[in-house]
């Protein structure tokens, strides 16, 4: 496939998240996926998760835990079979009420219209201290 198709692959995905379209996200994702969010204490859907089904169960887990608030993919940057996606989010974590934002770096990997892999990289820190029930946060 080429470099814009696979593009359009990944705007499809994200066009499905922002009208919380989990199932159709999933049917993009190839039997053999892999999709990996960094460990990040106190976040309960951190790790990685595989298949469609183990893709289902992360954002099962992100809508359960997170209200978005705001998510912008600013840039996509494409070669091969990788496209680069950079941009910007702002979370409200359920449990606690907080708040976080950050940028963020998604990088997805294609193979015959499929995704077959996705790996965030983001500012844990913030993440873990707005899931963190301890009183001195």
């Amino acid at each position: 496939m080429s470099e814009q198709e696979n593009v359009a692959i990944v705007q499809q995905a994200y066009d499905h998240f922002k009208v919380g379209n989990i199932d159709g996200i999933v049917a993009l994702t190839a039997d053999d996926i892999t999709w990996h969010l960094p460990a990040i204490e106190n976040v309960p859907f951190a790790g990685d998760y595989n298949g469609p089904a183990g893709v289902a169960e992360f954002f099962a887990l992100v809508m359960a835990n997170e209200e978005p608030l705001r998510f912008e993919p600013r840039e996509t940057i494409a070669q091969d079979d990788k496209v680069v996606s950079l941009g910007f989010y702002h979370w409200r974590v359920k449990s606690t009420g907080r708040e976080f934002s950050g940028d963020f770096c998604h990088v997805f990997t294609t193979r015959d219209g499929k995704i077959t892999t996705f790996h965030e990289y983001t500012d844990t820190a913030v993440a873990s201290k707005a899931f963190s029930t301890a009183a001195s946060v």
